[in-house]
């Protein structure tokens, strides 16, 4: 079990790296409900996959390049957490003061919650 969902979640990754928004929710149920948690705080919350998928499409904008690197994985009983590094170039000039060509590098973890060896949840927190 814990192969397949790592196989799941190296999916995931290959298709976010590469911007591939169908190859990211492949294994995604129709019910997903998406988490953004930054400094502690629920900064976004989706919910299904057409949702996901369109704010998916909106971010891509954002950057050059990124790329998640996975540095740890533990499996419990209905969910996976790993660790990433997160690697980026943004692609335009940001009202906050960041600049098209910078880059950005932060470690961060994500929780995927399964069933029926589909994702069901998925929590990005850094």
């Amino acid at each position: 079990m814990n192969e397949q969902r790592e196989q799941i979640i190296r999916n995931y990754i290959a298709g976010y790296n590469s911007f591939d928004i169908e190859k990211m929710t492949l294994d995604f149920k129709d019910e997903i409900v998406f988490q953004n948690i930054q400094n502690n705080e629920v900064n976004m919350i989706l919910n299904g996959i057409t949702d996901f998928k369109q704010q998916a499409e909106k971010a891509r904008l954002y950057f050059e390049t990124r790329e998640q690197r996975i540095t740890a994985m533990k499996h419990d009983i209905s969910e996976t957490e790993f660790e990433i590094e997160y690697l980026a170039v943004w692609a335009m000039d940001l009202p906050n003061g960041l600049k098209k060509g910078q880059k950005l590098a932060l470690t961060s973890k994500s929780i995927f919650k399964f069933q029926d060896n589909k994702i069901v949840q998925l929590i990005d927190i850094s």
